[in-house]
């Protein structure tokens, strides 16, 4: 994927290392698998797959594993940035929280659970991105939120 072939409503998809390219998490602490749909500056769709080896679940109610929420919404950011990183006028900057608002846990994420995100761009205004999230497991809700973004330039 290159931003010079894009065209505009173009459907891209990322695998994990285009997602890599785009975005600076790494392990353990990437939270995007794949996206499987995507609109630049518009929404992104995709998903983590949930297995018992991540190292969250050893310290998170062991015996009974289950996906931190703040890690929840920090899936739902990285998903996020899919949608706006790879943009022209976003190259070399960073998305950090600048605030969630409505946020609803509506289930427990496990050990086995695939956990698909959808997140839709609702306003940009200068460096302030705010941004629609849902992560559902199995087609059910798990958490809902409106999040915020500072769009910050790495290269000061």
């Amino acid at each position: 994927m290159t931003e010079e072939n894009l065209t505009q409503d173009e459907v891209i998809t990322l695998d994990i290392n285009q997602i890599m390219q785009i975005i600076p998490h790494r392990y353990p602490f990437i939270l995007v698998d794949r996206v499987t749909e995507c609109v630049l500056g518009k929404y992104c769709k995709g998903y983590k797959n949930l297995t018992i080896n991540e190292e969250f679940f050893c310290g998170h109610f062991p015996g009974n594993p289950v996906m931190p929420g703040v890690l929840q919404l920090e899936a739902l950011a990285q998903m996020s940035a899919g949608a706006l990183a790879p943009l022209p006028q976003y190259r070399n900057k960073l998305f950090v929280y600048a605030g969630v608002d409505g946020v609803r846990f509506r289930r427990q994420v496990i050990p086995g659970d695939r956990f698909d995100m959808e997140t839709e761009v609702v306003k940009i205004k200068g460096p302030i991105v705010k941004v629609h999230a849902k992560g559902s497991v199995d087609g059910h809700v798990a958490v809902e939120a409106d999040l915020m973004f500072s769009v910050i330039d790495t290269n000061k």
